[in-house]
């Protein structure tokens, strides 16, 4: 499981014009499955996010986290994460989650981040999406487990 992590101020995504998803202060997570990824490693990953002290406190410093500053979560589904472009010039996805697998996996990220409290706004899974955002810093993590 992968996971690009952005602290943003604002993220939106959009399909087909219509908003799936909208948060204000939190984070932009761009996730995606590989074959063998378990439901262990989801549960990892929400623990992970919502622990994460991201968040400048009153001297500047990271020490806050999500639930601290009232902040919510915008997950994308994002199968291109398992992209190889080590040969040629087309990447390469088969390291990718087919959508049988993945979309259990996703939805189950979905809710183990719900379960523990937060405000989680999604795109749909294999939907063109438009994705914007305004970075907060910028901050972005490469996560994996």
């Amino acid at each position: 499981m992968r996971v690009l992590l952005q602290r943003v101020s604002r993220a939106e995504v959009r399909v087909a014009g219509r908003v799936t998803g909208r948060i204000e202060r939190g984070f932009c997570l761009l996730v995606g499955f590989t074959g063998a990824d378990t439901d262990a490693q989801v549960t990892w990953m929400a623990e992970k996010v919502v622990g994460l002290r991201l968040f400048g406190d009153a001297e500047g410093k990271m020490n806050l986290a999500l639930a601290d500053v009232d902040g919510a979560v915008l997950v994308v589904s994002q199968f291109t994460l398992y992209g190889d472009a080590e040969k040629g010039r087309r990447p390469s996805f088969i390291a990718a989650a087919r959508p049988e697998q993945a979309i259990p996996l996703y939805e189950g990220f979905v809710r183990a981040l719900r379960e523990r409290g937060l405000r989680v706004e999604t795109g749909e899974f294999g939907a063109m999406m438009d994705v914007e955002l305004v970075n907060d810093g910028p901050v972005t993590l490469w996560l994996e487990r």
